[in-house]
C-alpha cells in the first residue's frame, strides 16, 4: 500500500492558493484513476482505490499546513504503514515555477508542513514530491504562498500538475529512486 498525502490548507478561501498544489495533485490523481476523495475523517479527507493493481490511499489534511503532521501521524497509525510508504506532495518556493523534485527522504527545507510531519513522525525518512511555485518578487513569503497564480503561472502549473500526477504513478510502479531519475 502507498498513501499519497497532498499538503494544503482546507477551506474555500485557500483553494486556489499556491500553498495548495499538494491538494491539486492528489485531486488530479484521484480523477485520473476514478478514486473519489469523499470520506471525511477526523484529520483527513481521503479516498481508497487501486492504481496499477496496487492499493492506494489519496488523502488531504483537514488541518492547516502547520499541523500537517497530525494528519500524517493519523494515516500512518490508521493504515499501519511505515513512513517510507507515505508519499507527501507539497509546494516549494525554492524551486522554479513548475519544476518537480522527488526525494526519498531529507530535511524540511524550511517548509512548515514538512516540519510538522517530521516532528510528528520522528523521522525525515519519508518520500516527498515537491512542486516549484517560484520565489516571491516583492511580497513576503506568507502572502505569496497564500496568493493565487497569475494567468501565465497557472498555465505552467497545469502542465506541472500533469507531470506531478505522472510522477506519482511512476513512483507507485517503479519506486522512488526510479522516479527521481525520471522526473528530477
Amino acid at each position: 500500500m502507498m498513501i499519497l498525502l497532498g499538503l494544503g490548507n482546507p477551506g474555500r478561501s485557500y483553494a486556489k492558493s499556491r500553498h495548495n498544489v499538494g491538494f491539486w495533485c492528489v485531486e488530479r490523481v484521484g480523477r485520473q484513476h476514478g478514486i473519489p476523495q469523499d470520506k471525511r475523517l477526523r484529520h483527513v479527507v481521503l479516498g481508497q482505490g487501486h492504481i496499477l493493481e496496487k492499493d492506494v490511499v489519496l488523502a488531504r489534511p483537514r488541518t492547516y499546513m502547520n499541523l500537517s503532521g497530525v494528519a500524517a501521524r493519523y494515516l500512518v497509525d490508521r493504515f499501519h504503514i511505515r513512513p517510507q510508504e507515505l508519499l507527501v506532495v507539497c509546494d516549494d518556493m525554492d524551486l522554479p515555477l513548475g519544476k518537480l523534485r522527488i526525494r526519498a527522504e531529507g530535511s524540511s527545507g524550511g517548509h512548515n508542513g514538512l516540519n510538522s510531519i517530521i516532528a510528528e513522525l520522528g523521522t525525515q525518512q519519508f518520500p516527498r514530491l515537491r512542486i516549484g511555485i517560484g520565489r516571491p518578487q516583492e511580497q513576503g513569503a506568507i502572502s505569496f504562498v497564500l496568493g493565487t497564480f497569475t494567468r501565465q503561472e497557472a498555465e505552467v502549473m497545469r502542465e506541472a500538475m500533469e507531470r506531478a500526477a505522472e510522477a506519482v504513478v511512476w513512483t507507485l510502479q517503479h519506486g522512488v529512486e526510479s522516479a527521481m531519475n525520471e522526473f528530477n
